[in-house]
């Protein structure tokens, strides 16, 4: 074909499609985790980290070459975004729970132990 072909996005691309399934991965035997803060901390940082794609892409959008594929790539990161960032903080952020066990700190009894 007579299409324009660019090694170095190329390679970016798949940099990022192996990101991108490292990342689901990860995500997939998270969902076996019981400790709450965890679970809060990794939809924190997914929500920022969409959060920083869909600005990435914005500014190419806004600055570069104006594509349909930019805008549903937007949308998609801010959909992706929103609900991560709802699950964390929708509700005061008491969507994901946090179970401690008592330990034996001022107050505890001595059946507590």
């Amino acid at each position: 074909g007579g299409g324009f072909y660019n090694h170095d996005v190329h390679e970016v691309l798949r940099l990022y499609g192996c990101l991108r399934l490292a990342c689901g991965w990860i995500l997939w035997h998270v969902r076996a985790v019981d400790d709450g803060r965890f679970r809060r901390s990794v939809c924190e940082a997914l929500s920022i980290c969409y959060v920083l794609q869909a600005l990435a892409v914005c500014r190419a959008q806004f600055t570069d070459r104006h594509t349909y594929v930019n805008w549903v790539a937007i949308a998609v990161l801010v959909i992706l975004a929103s609900a991560y960032g709802s699950f964390r903080f929708r509700r005061g952020g008491n969507l994901i729970k946090i179970y401690e066990l008592p330990t034996g700190g001022p107050g505890a009894s001595a059946y507590d132990a």
